[in-house]
């Protein structure tokens, strides 16, 4: 014959529904019938639903309001014209959900400048409102700092063998009329200023300020320039002409001498090389 075991109940205990619903009735009240929505569903919180304050037609004027979509009007001639109540009734029902913080109005200048009312819904009175200016998005993860791109230097040019300011002046000068015969050679004075000496060293081996601008204006390719300065400091340097050659000494008329009449080169009348050293040294 076996012990019985006093700890465990003689029978089953029944869910007693006073415990966890301290107001339902155990042989009276609803009794939900409900099936899990999964469509064409709104949620909406108990803090509304059983509000204790709102009266029955705020609290179904804030769930209908909820349970529209963004943009609906609410104003009080559409919502007479939607539901059975007049707008008397419905003004003191948004009045009510206004008061205690389930509506929230405010008056914006359009940008075509007429005034309207914007009307915000929230679920949960007295949390912090998000914009309604703009709709929210997730926020971005942003890229480390990157640090800015190095301006790209210009190629060196020729550099004259005096710099003089006269001849650094005319030089800026020939680079800043090159635009005149094509719009594509604009330049910064930086980049004018840069290019000044190759211009100059052109110009130091016997070239005219209108032959270097021939140099550095024929033939243009027929595609944009992207860099203009840098296509020029290309064509100084690589097209520089060789130096001048010395000119040749001036060859005289020939004269007769006064002292011998030989004749030699002389450019004014006089007396030849030899004669000249004859002639006694003044005291």
């Amino acid at each position: 014959m076996g012990s019985e075991n006093p700890s465990a109940p003689s029978r089953a205990q029944s869910r007693i529904p006073g415990k966890n619903h301290p107001h339902a009735r155990p042989n009276s009240g609803v009794v939900h019938d409900n099936v899990r929505l999964t469509e064409n569903f709104t949620v909406i919180g108990n803090d509304l639903a059983q509000h204790q304050e709102l009266s029955l037609l705020a609290i179904g004027l804030g769930c209908y309001i909820q349970s529209v979509r963004p943009g609906t009007a609410i104003d009080i001639k559409t919502l007479a014209a939607r539901f059975p109540e007049g707008p008397t009734r419905i003004a003191a029902a948004l009045r009510e959900l206004e008061t205690h913080g389930y509506l929230r109005r405010a008056r914006l200048r359009a940008p075509t400048g007429r005034i309207i009312t914007r009307t915000v819904s929230s679920n949960r009175p007295g949390h912090r409102p998000a914009s309604t200016d703009t709709p929210s998005r997730p926020a971005r993860r942003t890229a480390p700092d990157k640090p800015p791109p190095r301006k790209r230097l210009l190629p060196p040019v020729p550099q004259p063998s005096y710099p003089s300011p006269t001849l650094l002046q005319t030089a800026v000068g020939v680079l800043a009329v090159l635009r005149r015969h094509d719009p594509r050679l604009l330049l910064s004075a930086t980049d004018a200023e840069h290019l000044a000496p190759g211009v100059a060293a052109w110009l130091e081996r016997d070239l005219t300020p209108t032959a270097v601008r021939h140099a550095l204006t024929e033939n243009l390719p027929l595609e944009p320039l992207i860099r203009p300065a840098a296509f020029l400091a290309h064509r100084l340097t690589a097209q520089l002409p060789p130096p001048a050659p010395p000119s040749p000494a001036p060859r005289h008329p020939f004269q007769t001498c006064d002292g011998c009449d030989r004749p030699f080169r002389a450019p004014a009348p006089g007396r030849c090389r030899d004669c000249r050293s004859d002639l006694p040294e003044a005291a």
